[in-house]
């Protein structure tokens, strides 16, 4: 069985990783997917930031080959794998849907993000730029992608404001971060992915200007860095 997980989570990485290429891609939500346009909405990170998904397919799939190889049996990897293995699969299957349904879309997004902490909180000390630091990359951006979704929902069909749906959000995706990296401390990688997308978002609000969003992201990011950094800290010299 543990060979069986090991290999699963190796065959998962690659089809996430063959997703973009097998589909017609995703460049974010259409602006008429929405019954109100969502053209450069507050809530989302400038284009830009969206790079780090190279970053993330690349260590997930090196993750997972070297755990097929060198790992099969590692308790530490082995408790990560299932709630991964989800993870992974239905985001495979993302792009197809998100080019077709924003609501599907958001709520494979979120199965995405309960899953992928779920591997994260699961995964053990061992090995940590194999196991942990490919985890928390793709965890950490999928708490702000995840945000961004509920975000340009909100907006689009008119239930908020753009700026109003931002700011919850935004809120939301900080609550969700933290909470998260109090929990494995060990694992500051996590935090970087969510402070890479709030720097994009102060990037993509900076014209036009909107100060409140601003103000919050600033906020955040000055809050979520000290605490990754003092937990991190207080973790590794214990």
């Amino acid at each position: 069985m543990h060979r069986t997980k090991a290999v699963l989570t190796l065959l998962s990485a690659v089809a996430f990783l063959l997703s973009p290429f097998l589909s017609s891609g995703f460049a974010g939500f259409a602006p008429d997917q929405f019954p109100i346009a969502q053209v450069d909405p507050p809530v989302q990170p400038a284009g830009y930031a969206f790079s780090i998904w190279g970053l993330i397919y690349i260590l997930l799939l090196a993750g997972a080959a070297f755990g097929a190889i060198k790992r099969v049996d590692h308790p530490a990897w082995d408790a990560a794998r299932w709630p991964l293995i989800a993870s992974l699969l239905v985001g495979a299957a993302w792009i197809p849907i998100a080019n077709r349904s924003v609501f599907g879309a958001t709520v494979l997004i979120w199965i995405m993000l309960v899953t992928a902490v779920l591997a994260l909180r699961a995964a053990g000390r061992d090995d940590r730029f194999w196991l942990r630091t490919p985890i928390a990359l793709y965890a950490g951006w999928l708490t702000a992608a995840s945000c961004v979704a509920i975000g340009l929902v909100l907006a689009g069909y008119g239930w908020l404001g753009g700026t109003a749906a931002a700011l919850l959000c935004i809120t939301l995706a900080l609550v969700i971060a933290l909470s998260v990296q109090l929990a494995r401390p060990d694992t500051p990688e996590y935090s970087a992915a969510v402070l890479w997308a709030l720097v994009g978002i102060i990037v993509s609000n900076t014209d036009p200007l909107n100060v409140p969003v601003l103000v919050l992201c600033a906020v955040g990011i000055a809050a979520l860095g000290i605490v990754a950094f003092k937990r991190y800290t207080a973790t590794s010299q214990a």
